[in-house]
């Protein structure tokens, strides 16, 4: 668990971190360089969950090489599907972050929602959805490593 006090605005208390993998942890299908680090980091104070369409059928091997086993969206309506699974784990518990359209509304509804501008850019629903954009999955995951950050970005 990681808690967080953002004065002026609210207390958070993160249980869970949702990622997206294409465009946000991955990029044509393969790990951004220096992501494994910081999500083994993460997973000793957060549940970390993987959702993703598997756009490039690579997704067995991201497996492996985070020891974790992501979800498959399936196709057809997956902005849906995205948020019903935030809304399972408890979405005011949660760390949304994801750079797609179909990211959108798990953005919005997360307590946390984190739009990831990386390689592929990123959705305009997405960023608008969101309560932090950042330049990089490695800036993203790093707002949790050091909650500081998060205070001096969202603080009133």
């Amino acid at each position: 668990m990681i808690t967080v006090e953002i004065p002026g605005f609210r207390t958070f208390e993160f249980h869970h971190l949702v990622l997206d993998v294409n465009g946000t942890l991955a990029k044509d299908g393969r790990l951004i360089e220096g992501t494994v680090p910081l999500l083994k980091e993460l997973g000793s104070k957060l549940a970390i969950h993987l959702v993703t369409a598997d756009t490039h059928g690579r997704q067995e091997a991201i497996n492996r090489a985070l020891s974790l086993k992501a979800v498959k969206i399936p196709a057809g309506n997956q902005v849906k599907a995205k948020l019903d699974y935030i809304e399972k784990l408890d979405a005011e518990r949660v760390v949304a972050v994801g750079n797609g359209a179909n990211d959108s509304a798990m953005l919005q509804r997360a307590a946390l929602g984190i739009a990831v501008v990386g390689p592929e850019g990123a959705a305009v629903e997405s960023i608008l959805g969101a309560k932090i954009v950042a330049s990089d999955i490695q800036s993203a995951l790093e707002l949790l490593l050091y909650p500081k950050r998060l205070m001096a970005t969202l603080r009133r």
